[in-house]
Formats: structure tokens, C-alpha cells, sequence
């Protein structure tokens, strides 16, 4: 039985609940794996799966229509948008659902840009998964000007300080991650938005490789428009955009004229996954679980993202712990910190051989890992590593297991 705090809630998560929450742990055909890439793709709960199969053998028609089963379907729908919007602590209107978050960017590019001027000025950074940054610097061919904000080469992290320097009159938006998918610190997302608001800019935040671990608090994190990917967070396949109301309102409309007052359209040109939508529910279905197991008292469905995500956060760094205090006795270079209160559980290393032979090596043993430049190819290059080798990338979230992490680190040892 785990301890019960004072306020009447585990303080420990309980991972065997977790686990029966999720149908690969009891596939025979993965029975034995040791599952090390959640940054790639976690794996979807037991409520996503059984909503998808549902929504495709019983509402799989037109939505929103005035029969039974497509009225359920629209409904399945629009539910979904307001409870993440309540977990998210936002409102409906500023969530929209599309079929990627590299999707949703390219489009976001295309809908700023419209209002832009030539001689604009964005800045990106060098730090971000290439889904991120790539639509944004593309915007130089059509004469808006992009600045880089570069990470530190040695940590591989920002320095707000270095963005003040290139932040000015012409500044209409500057793009940031909110963790790197490579060096894996969380940046100051509130204090980066007060300088790029103090400088009249709009802020968008890829929280692809942050949102897994801890989803964030969007009315007080300061973003104008944030972004990630649901099937990292457990989830379908689908992009969860916010775009803040008023920044919203400014947005040419990338979708059908006549959606041009619809806010849930008008950034999604081709129209959302109808069933992975509505399968969305199912992930704020097993957060809500993971809420009623540990704790004894209601609450909002903010405070219950928040409460959760704690729990997720601790059994995390307890997790992680000791593969970076392994790995500081070999012959690998951790890019990003080695302290497990300040970097998420998504750890890249550069070993001493090939990377992907590190990751066939353990998968011999069975345990999945990736090698990979995984999209970051910049920061790695700005790291001094070679992209094309790449990096061997451990990637943690809150299923993982001692016993888990134990197999991996002897298969590690064995190998490097």
C-alpha cells in the first residue's frame, strides 16, 4: 500500500495501477521489452484505444448531422475540446485539434505571415525539433527577417539574456521550445514571454517533448500559441493547438471562406481526425484515474492536471536518477544536465562507438532505445556532434519502471 499524505492523497504514484492502464504491458508479443523511446511515441492508454474502436464501430459517419450516431459523433467531438481546455485552463474556442503539430506549425507560418510586412523579424532558435523551426525560417524567402537565438555549445541550453540582444521595433514573433527533444532542460517559458511581450511580439512554444511529463498550466504560462503532440501525451495521432483568443482574431483564416468565424476551423485547412478526436477524451479520461486513485478529494479539472502531473514529475526524476549517475563513470557525453531536478527524462548521449550500434546492442537485449539526430540536427551540430552519427537518445516517462531502468542500465554496461 503506498503512504497516505496529510492531505488525504498517495504521495508516491502507483505505477502498477499505471501500467494496468496500458494494453502493451500485457501484450504477449512485447512481454519482456524494456520500452526506452517514449520521446518517439508513448504508449496510447487503454481508454484512447477502446474510444477509437468504439467511435469506428458505432459513430464512423458524417458528424454534426441530425441523425443518432453522427450527432453522438459531433458531440464525441466538441467534448473533447472542452475538457482539454479545462485541463489546460483555457477556454474551447482557443483549442483547435489537427492532424500534426509540424502540420499546425506550417500553418501557423502561413497565417502570421499574412499580416507581416517585408522586413519583419521573427526569431527561432537553434535548440528546437526542426517541426518547430523549419516553417519559421522558411518565411526568409518571402523577405521576413530570421534571427537565431543560439543555445550555449557546451550546455546546450538558452539564455534568455541572449535573446533580449536580439529582440527590437521589428520584432513580430519570436519561436521557442519548452523543452528540448535532445537536451531536455525545461526553459523559463514565463520569463521569455514577458520580454517578448515587453517587446511587442507574439510567442509561440513547441511543448511536444514537455507536454508528456507535465501538462501546463496555458492561462499563466504566458504563450500566445502552444503546441504538442497528443500521441506523446499517451494518446491518437492528432496536434493539440492553443492559440490564445485575441492572437487568434489577428490570424489570417488558412481554412474554407465560410469558416472564417469559426475559431475551431480556421487554422486546421483540411479538417481534423473525427475519430482520433474524439478519442482524445481518452487521455483526460485515464488522467482523471490517475486523479481518483491517489487522491481522496474533488477538484477542478486544472487542479487535477496540476496534482497529477506532480506525481508523474517525482516518480520520474526518481527514475532517472540513476542512469545519469551510471553514466557519468563511462565514456559518454550527456548533452544537457545531469541533474535530475533539471532536466525532463529524455536523456541523449554521445557514446564512444556507433550510436546505432549502441541502440542494435540493446535491442539484442531487449530494450528499445532510438539513434537518431531525432529532427534536432542544429543543436547537436551546435553541441559539437555529428548529426549524421547522431546521438543515442533514453527517453523516460511515467510508467517506467525500476526494474525497467535496472534491465537497461545492465544492458548498457554490457555494451559500452
Amino acid at each position: 500500500m503506498l503512504p497516505i499524505g496529510a492531505g488525504g492523497f498517495m504521495t508516491t504514484l502507483d505505477v502498477s495501477f499505471v501500467r494496468d492502464q496500458f494494453p502493451a504491458f500485457s501484450e504477449p508479443s512485447l512481454e519482456g521489452w524494456r520500452f526506452f523511446e517514449n520521446a518517439g511515441g508513448s504508449y496510447a492508454c487503454g481508454r484512447v484505444i477502446d474510444r477509437l474502436h468504439r467511435y469506428y464501430r458505432e459513430t464512423k459517419v458524417q458528424p454534426y448531422g441530425e441523425a443518432g450516431p453522427s450527432r453522438r459523433a459531433g458531440e464525441e467531438m466538441d467534448l473533447a475540446r472542452r475538457r482539454w481546455a479545462e485541463y489546460l485552463n483555457v477556454t474551447p474556442d482557443e483549442i483547435q485539434f489537427g492532424p500534426s503539430t509540424s502540420q499546425n506549425t506550417y500553418v501557423l507560418a502561413q497565417a502570421f505571415r499574412a499580416g507581416w510586412s517585408e522586413g519583419d523579424e521573427l526569431v527561432v532558435t537553434n535548440q528546437d525539433h526542426e517541426a518547430n523551426i523549419g516553417a519559421w525560417r522558411r518565411l526568409d524567402r518571402t523577405g521576413i527577417v530570421v534571427k537565431e537565438w543560439s543555445a550555449n555549445p557546451e550546455s546546450g541550453e538558452l539564455d534568455p539574456e541572449d535573446l533580449a540582444a536580439l529582440l527590437g521595433p521589428k520584432t513580430r514573433l519570436v519561436a521557442c521550445c519548452h523543452a528540448s527533444n535532445v537536451v531536455a532542460s525545461p526553459n523559463p517559458i514565463p520569463r521569455i514571454a514577458k520580454m517578448v511581450h515587453d517587446a511587442g511580439a507574439k510567442l509561440v512554444v513547441d511543448g511536444v517533448a514537455y507536454a508528456p511529463h507535465a501538462l501546463p498550466d496555458l492561462a499563466t504560462l504566458g504563450a500566445d500559441v502552444y503546441l504538442f503532440s497528443l500521441y506523446k501525451v499517451y494518446g491518437p495521432h492528432q496536434g493539440l493547438l492553443f492559440v490564445q483568443r485575441e492572437t487568434g482574431s489577428q490570424l489570417a483564416n488558412q481554412s474554407h471562406y465560410f469558416n472564417d468565424r469559426e475559431t475551431a476551423k480556421r487554422l486546421i485547412p483540411a479538417g481534423p481526425d473525427h475519430a482520433q478526436v474524439s478519442a482524445a477524451n481518452g487521455v483526460i479520461d485515464y488522467l482523471d484515474a490517475i486523479d481518483a486513485h491517489h487522491f481522496s478529494t474533488s477538484a477542478a479539472p486544472s487542479e487535477r492536471r496540476a496534482r497529477v502531473s506532480s506525481l508523474m514529475r517525482a516518480a520520474e526524476r526518481e527514475r532517472v536518477a540513476p542512469l545519469l549517475d551510471f553514466l557519468k563513470d563511462r565514456k559518454v557525453r550527456v548533452l544537457g544536465p545531469t541533474d535530475p531536478d533539471h532536466r525532463l527524462p529524455t536523456v541523449a548521449i554521445d557514446p564512444d562507438q556507433s550510436p546505432v550500434a549502441v541502440s542494435e546492442a540493446l535491442a539484442e537485449n531487449k530494450v528499445m532505445a532510438g539513434a537518431s539526430d531525432f529532427y534536432a540536427p542544429r543543436i547537436i551540430e551546435a553541441m559539437g556532434v555529428d548529426s549524421k552519427r547522431g546521438v543515442l537518445r533514453l527517453s523516460f516517462v511515467h510508467y517506467t519502471t525500476e526494474d525497467d531502468v535496472r534491465a537497461l542500465i545492465d544492458a548498457l554496461d554490457r555494451v559500452l
